[in-house]
């Protein structure tokens, strides 16, 4: 396997380094836009591109049910399907066997799922899930796993992480490898330090490119998601990019980074601007609120996004929400994506210069602000 990660430079544990594939580099920390099926949604890739997304994510279940394995396929992959021609990261469907569960069933050789569009059997193994990255054309293909519900018991967490572990060999046998592409395993044992380290050491020997912290941000909290985090981080090797899997708020990401967590994807930024919420450096806001609606400044004045930089203002906002037009989930879900990237290009600048402690206080207590003062 043949994708390669240097570290740049370590503030304590935070670090800087560089993933480099074959559809280009990637700078890390990093924060990946998720597109499940092929499409971040409302967002062209061209606009992706010119807010500085580095690589994005996509989802092996969703695409394997539609537009199916040959189509993709047949059109040169998933990036020439969606016309993006940076990396794509894509998850094996693991997350579906929990979010999706009331319709899987799981035995030793995978998961037996009936479709939540028409009820159809859709089978996916470790195997076939291998087989469906390698039609999408993923630069980075993720282990199939099973990923372990919140709350569970100790016994219940460690016959799911046994099972993965299972998995994930016959995930890497039947990995194609190929030059700048990459294999990532994934760690489970729900929030149980001693299930997770015996995972690590699994992964490790099994050996990948990278490592996902998976089962976390499954509903057990922020605090006790980076104690977990912070009691396991460790046992991956420093020398291997370490990707926490579905995170997630600001906050989260720069406690995760302080703690040498080096990739991160989620739907918050997007699914929020398509519901009308706003990240900005000081607040989370509501533009539906009606303290918007003849408000004419732009969401955050020093903001540098295709929005904020246009003079797209509040008021304009307000209205595209309150008339329903889906220009307005676009404009949000372009400006907190940027917002992402802005703060991953902040917390790379404090970890090369050493000041990551200082910029990631500052910050967690700027958002802890309101939002600016109602406009009169």
């Amino acid at each position: 396997m043949s994708i390669s990660f240097k570290l740049k430079n370590n503030d304590s544990f935070a670090r800087t380094g560089t993933l480099k594939t074959s559809h280009g580099q990637i700078d890390t920390p990093v924060f990946m836009p998720v597109g499940t099926y092929g499409a971040v949604k409302g967002i062209r890739s061209d606009d992706l591109n010119n807010i500085g997304s580095q690589i994005i994510l996509a989802n092996t279940y969703h695409l394997m049910e539609r537009p199916g394995k040959n189509i993709i396929s047949d059109l040169g992959g998933l990036r020439s399907f969606m016309k993006w021609d940076g990396p794509i990261l894509t998850d094996s469907g693991g997350f579906q066997v929990m979010s999706l569960q009331k319709m899987a069933k799981i035995d030793e050789d995978g998961v037996t799922f009936n479709s939540h569009l028409d009820g159809s059997k859709i089978r996916l193994t470790p195997k076939n899930s291998m087989n469906m990255q390698n039609a999408l054309d993923s630069t980075i293909t993720m282990a199939f796993d099973e990923c372990t519900s919140y709350p569970a018991t100790h016994e219940v967490a460690s016959k799911s992480m046994e099972l993965s572990m299972k998995w994930a060999k016959i995930c890497k046998e039947s990995f194609v490898d190929r030059a700048g592409y990459g294999l990532f395993g994934i760690v489970q044992g729900s929030t149980y330090v001693d299930l997770r380290e015996k995972s690590s050491e699994l992964l490790i020997d099994i050996g990948f490119d990278g490592y996902g912290i998976g089962g976390l941000a499954v509903g057990e909290g922020h605090t006790e998601m980076i104690k977990t985090l912070e009691s396991s981080i460790n046992y991956l090797p420093k020398s291997s990019p370490r990707y926490l899997m579905g995170v997630g708020y600001p906050k989260d990401i720069i406690e995760a980074v302080r703690l040498g967590v080096d990739m991160f994807d989620c739907v918050i930024p997007t699914r929020s601007g398509r519901t009308g919420k706003v990240f900005t450096k000081r607040a989370t806001l509501n533009i539906k609120n009606s303290r918007h609606k003849n408000d004419p400044r732009t969401i955050e004045e020093t903001c540098s996004c295709p929005v904020c930089s246009s003079g797209i203002s509040r008021a304009y906002l307000f209205h595209l929400f309150n008339t329903k037009e889906m220009l307005g989930s676009t404009y949000l879900t372009l400006h907190n994506l940027h917002h992402y990237i802005m703060l991953m290009n902040d917390l790379r600048e404090a970890i090369n210069n050493n000041n990551y402690q200082e910029v990631a206080k500052f910050k967690l207590n700027e958002y802890k602000k309101n939002d600016i003062a109602i406009y009169s």
